[in-house]
């Protein structure tokens, strides 16, 4: 219903982090790849709220949300999945590019020229869509993960 709405929200919270960053901590591994999250965060959220537009979830008018119109019972399942799925979306994506991060700090050799070539092998927008897609493809994970349990 609305479980992208949790990694969006902190999309745009790491992106006005990333803006308010003095120059100084620009040497910080994770400040420098914090690009990384926010396309991952922005990206996953923009795919899965697509999902949510074709499956009649999202309406493109007020109150967008179609649970919101359908009573009590549907914002408290809304809610609920909010705080389940949407947060855990939120902390898989997050797990993901630390480790991504620790990755590309401490890998050496081929292994690392592998993965980071495979990232930005045709230059900076295969490696935007690299990102968005996996940060899409963990967030789809958590979703179907959780229909299952």
């Amino acid at each position: 219903m609305a479980c992208f709405t949790v990694p969006m929200a902190t999309a745009a919270v790491t992106v006005a982090v990333e803006k308010a960053l003095p120059e100084g901590a620009k040497a910080n591994p994770f400040a420098t790849r914090l690009p990384w999250l926010n396309k991952m965060m922005l990206g996953g959220s923009a795919i899965l709220a697509l999902e949510h537009v074709y499956h009649g979830e999202v309406v493109f008018k007020p109150p967008f949300l179609t649970a919101m119109t359908e009573g009590p019972e549907a914002v408290d399942a809304m809610l609920r999945e909010m705080a389940t799925r949407g947060v855990a979306m939120t902390v898989v994506v997050f797990a993901a590019w630390w480790c991504m991060v620790e990755f590309a700090r401490g890998a050496k050799g081929g292994l690392r020229q592998a993965f980071f070539s495979r990232l930005s092998h045709f230059g900076r927008v295969p490696s935007t869509l690299a990102l968005v897609a996996w940060g899409a493809a963990l967030m789809f994970a958590v979703d179907i993960l959780a229909d299952v349990l």
